[in-house]
């Protein structure tokens, strides 16, 4: 489809490639959009029905969306702005510079202004960040019927109509009733005998990710926010919620690999930016790399009189890295989806020395007949390096799991304990085990 809609824009088929747009999904017109120069953006965009214009828009990056922006006049915008739901508007505003910012709410009406300027108060990561105010609300004493002549008075222009919560006169959250519920009741039944008064609900201020695990936990569709009175000011739905786990995964991923967190794509990003995103970890870890450097300074005499203890420090420290890293970014993922707490820190540390034992103890062995039989090196350098071996794997696993979890406790985010600090710290240790241990059974 989209080839065939990239011919009729470069044959000036307006007409046919307006047939074939509002045959797409908004994101896969967002996507064809996104393959073409900034202005020629434009151009398909006011091909585009205003309804389906706005839901593109949502979809587009920020670069276009600042583009777009700028080439529209104030009725197009205006246009657009109208059909946008406020979460999404907020989302966007978050995204753009303050001059397109200043255009975007001198285009909105003074009630939206209002409630976009209530929802950008709100922390960062904060529930009330993500919600929208576009939600159906209800009575308890109306009936079934008069439920359904309400929805059909505001649902057009709310985010969703299939929930709808149940407050009181002072907008306190008593409860919600589904559509299905609705549609499968007599038309005099009231709302308060078909609502559930028991439900998942978040605070204006909880964290947006513990907010988005609730999705996954319960299977929601959306969720009710409410302000410390109780009062609903808004709901979460379920496509904010993915985009919060996406972004999460994503910042997770990028710190775990040391890398600065960006909300920008990597095509988007230039090469400055890239390298300043990156070069502070990597100075930092070739700082605290340093240490490893001094060891085996330290060490130089005694690795003079037996040269061959060089050869496995490669080794040693590779698998020391490596089982770091497997336990830490198990450790980290529990940490993120809730299955692991700080008070289980000295049942997973008893849970990893275990672990750590047996997977010590497999590889000490393996590659002791492998220095015997295959390398051909002496009993006592193969029992040095084999006695490291275990207890490499053994500090590393410890470190690796106790660290993300001591991390969690004192605020900081879990994945900076990710493989290249937990690298650093066990390449140090394994080297004092292992030159320690050299100079007790070899004697240098």
């Amino acid at each position: 489809m989209t080839e065939q809609a990239l011919i009729f824009l470069e044959e000036k088929r307006f007409n046919e490639l307006k047939a074939v747009l509002e045959t797409l999904q908004p994101i896969d017109i967002a996507e064809f959009l996104y393959e073409l120069p900034l202005e020629k953006q434009v151009l398909v965009f006011r091909i585009l029905p205003k309804e389906l214009a706005a839901e593109t828009f949502v979809e587009m990056d920020s670069d276009s969306c600042e583009y777009i922006i700028k080439a529209f006049s104030d009725k197009e915008l205006r246009e657009i702005l109208d059909e946008l739901f406020l979460d999404d508007m907020v989302d966007i505003i978050e995204e753009m510079p303050a001059n397109v910012v200043h255009r975007i709410l001198s285009n909105s009406d003074s009630n939206v202004r209002a409630e976009i300027n209530q929802l950008l108060q709100y922390p960062k990561d904060s529930a009330g960040s993500i919600m929208t105010t576009e939600f159906v609300s209800l009575k308890e004493n109306m009936t079934v019927n008069e439920a359904f002549e309400r929805i059909r008075k505001v649902g057009q222009d709310k985010e969703t109509i299939y929930t709808c919560y149940v407050t009181d006169s002072t907008r306190k959250l008593c409860g919600l009733v589904s559509v299905k519920t609705l549609l499968l009741s007599e038309t005099n039944v009231l709302i308060k005998d078909l609502m559930e008064q028991y439900m998942v609900s978040a605070k204006t201020t909880d964290d947006k990710e513990e907010v988005a695990v609730l999705f996954e936990k319960y299977g929601f569709l959306s969720i009710p926010v409410t302000d410390h009175e109780d009062r609903l000011v808004g709901i979460v739905t379920v496509d904010d919620a993915i985009l919060v786990i996406k972004e999460e995964d994503t910042e997770d991923i990028e710190v775990m690999a040391a890398i600065t967190p960006s909300d920008k794509p990597y095509m988007k990003t230039s090469v400055f930016e890239t390298w300043k995103k990156r070069i502070p970890w990597l100075l930092l870890l070739m700082i605290s790399a340093t240490f490893t450097g001094k060891i085996i300074s330290f060490f130089e005499e005694s690795l003079a009189s037996q040269v061959i203890l060089t050869a496995f420090i490669p080794m040693l420290m590779d698998t020391g890295g490596n089982a770091g890293g497997q336990t830490s970014v198990t450790i980290i993922r529990g940490l993120s989806l809730g299955e692991i707490e700080i008070k289980d820190l000295f049942s997973i540390v008893w849970k990893e020395f275990r672990v750590a034992f047996l997977c010590g103890l497999t590889l000490s062995v393996v590659n002791f007949a492998k220095l015997l039989w295959i390398d051909q090196v002496g009993l006592l350098v193969a029992a040095v390096v084999c006695i490291t071996l275990f207890a490499t794997v053994l500090i590393a696993k410890i470190v690796g799991c106790s660290l993300p979890v001591l991390a969690k406790k004192v605020g900081c985010d879990p994945a900076v304990m990710a493989s290249p600090f937990i690298t650093t710290i066990v390449d140090a240790l394994s080297l004092l085990v292992y030159f320690n241990i050299a100079s007790l059974l070899l004697g240098i």
